[in-house]
């Protein structure tokens, strides 16, 4: 069990490019969106309650980033949160709205996504790890929270194993 810290680190070193980090700021959200949209139609009842598909997988997730660090964790899962939950206002719309917005999401979030790991020169981190589907939300938060002075410990533990964020040069790459 990787602590946030360690998923982290893993992760920026597939994000230094800081258009990558960018289109990151976007394209996840995007796509966290998405999931919620396409899970949010898949009903069924729990006793009394209706649950769908998007909130238990949600409340899943949400145990997962609370058990890496107790303060990201909980503005992950808030962040994560509210995303499922305006998805979830989409989810009785006409089938075919509703498609369009949870396909239409998910393939604008990853199209963002593949723009910055262009700049970046790497692919995805997901490929090597497919955690990295689950640190992408928790690594945008932490990039938010840092821009707001938040952890700076953090911020310079992770620049100093996976280095400085920069511009790559895509005329001269190295």
């Amino acid at each position: 069990m990787r602590n946030a810290t360690e998923l982290l680190v893993q992760y920026a070193r597939y994000h230094r490019d800081r258009r990558n980090i960018g289109t990151h700021m976007v394209g996840v959200p995007l796509i966290v969106f998405a999931v919620g949209v396409l899970l949010g139609r898949v009903a069924f009842d729990v006793g009394t309650v209706g649950l769908t598909l998007g909130w238990l997988v949600f409340g899943l997730a949400s145990a997962w980033y609370l058990s890496r660090d107790l303060v990201l964790g909980l503005a992950t899962s808030a962040a994560v949160g509210l995303l499922v939950a305006l998805a979830h206002l989409v989810t009785g719309a006409p089938f075919g709205q509703w498609l369009a917005w949870g396909l239409g999401s998910f393939v604008i979030g990853w199209i963002i996504q593949f723009v910055g790991h262009y700049y970046e020169g790497r692919r995805p981190a997901f490929v090597d790890d497919v955690l990295g589907l689950l640190v992408g939300p928790m690594f945008v938060v932490a990039e938010l929270l840092f821009s707001f002075g938040w952890n700076r410990r953090l911020l310079d533990q992770i620049n100093e194993i996976a280095g400085p964020t920069h511009i790559r040069d895509l005329a001269h790459p190295a």
